[in-house]
């Protein structure tokens, strides 16, 4: 898959092009059910048709209403990678500044669909918005669309299968923010994950024989709410990642009286590992547990235990 961040990196002769627009943060089931539609309708077209995908970073909101702004799903990196997985030919991640916020629905529309990526079909929601101050939408899309020879195809809420609630990723969000991995990954069709660099903690956990990876503050991706999760750690390695199952605890340490918020993971039955520096992954699969405070260390040390051999139950190791 191609991976653009400017549109001056598109090659010349690039398209025809079945092109979409939107963030799509967490690449849940929603988004995955139209690009994969988008990149067959793309393929089966011929003459070189290609699927493309146009998505911003950072998120609109941050510059528009940044104390409105959604925590994101995913990080760009996942972000793409998930979107690689649905066959698309190219992705062009715009940088969302004020210049690029200020062209106006036709600029927009000109410069990016027609004269940038040759577009022959443009998919998008019945709520498209588009342009300075979204002053764009599904007509101005269509009215365009005829003036400078693209169709505009049209598509339907996503919904559960039994018709209920639409798959979106503020549903995602909400499901996440009340420890529901479960729950978020019926709807993103995967385990929610986190990504980030191993960074050196106050070694607590190795003292009670628990020795966990601490993810960098910086990681990419939403913190579910605090509690003790079953999951999985990747070490992400040029050409492999390593699955290891894993105890996964989000919270402050209030036995101890810590204040930062932190996200650690201890391997399962593992002493021996030195992840310090490495890129992992972290995947979450069940909430165990709400954090807990405990009035003494053995009766902590004592849940812990308890907390591996469910976590093993749950992961089936």
């Amino acid at each position: 898959m191609h991976h653009w961040t400017d549109l001056g990196q598109v090659p010349p002769g690039f398209g025809p092009a079945v092109v979409t627009i939107g963030n799509f943060d967490g690449v849940h089931l929603g988004h995955r059910q139209v690009l994969t539609r988008m990149v067959a309708d793309a393929h089966a077209a011929g003459g070189g048709t290609q699927a493309v995908a146009v998505t911003f970073d950072p998120h609109p909101r941050r510059l528009h209403r940044p104390e409105d702004a959604p925590p994101l799903i995913t990080g760009v990196r996942d972000k793409l990678e998930l979107l690689a997985s649905t066959g698309l030919d190219a992705v062009l991640v715009q940088p969302y500044t004020w210049e690029f916020a200020r062209q106006s629905p036709e600029q927009f529309v000109r410069r990016f669909l027609v004269d940038g990526l040759h577009a022959v079909t443009v998919v998008v929601g019945h709520d498209v918005r588009f342009g300075w101050q979204n002053a764009g939408d599904l007509s101005t899309m269509l009215s365009l669309g005829a003036q400078y020879g693209f169709s505009v195809e049209v598509i339907d809420e996503v919904k559960t299968p039994d018709g209920g609630r639409r798959w979106s990723s503020t549903w995602v969000r909400e499901l996440l923010s009340l420890g529901d991995v479960g729950g978020a990954a019926e709807i993103l069709g995967r385990p929610h994950r986190l990504r980030g660099v191993v960074v050196e903690g106050d070694k607590r956990g190795r003292e009670l024989g628990f020795p966990t990876a601490n993810l960098s503050a910086s990681a990419d991706g939403l913190v579910p709410a605090d509690g003790v999760y079953a999951g999985w750690l990747s070490v992400v390695t040029p050409g492999s990642r390593e699955r290891l199952p894993a105890a996964i605890s989000i919270g402050t340490n209030p036995t101890f009286a810590g204040e930062a918020r932190r996200v650690e993971a201890y391997v399962l039955g593992r002493t021996d590992l030195d992840l310090y520096g490495d890129e992992i992954l972290l995947e979450f699969v069940e909430r165990l547990r709400p954090t807990l405070r405990f009035d003494s260390v053995d009766d902590l040390v004592a849940t812990m235990n308890d907390d591996v051999a469910k976590a093993r139950v749950v992961l089936g190791v």
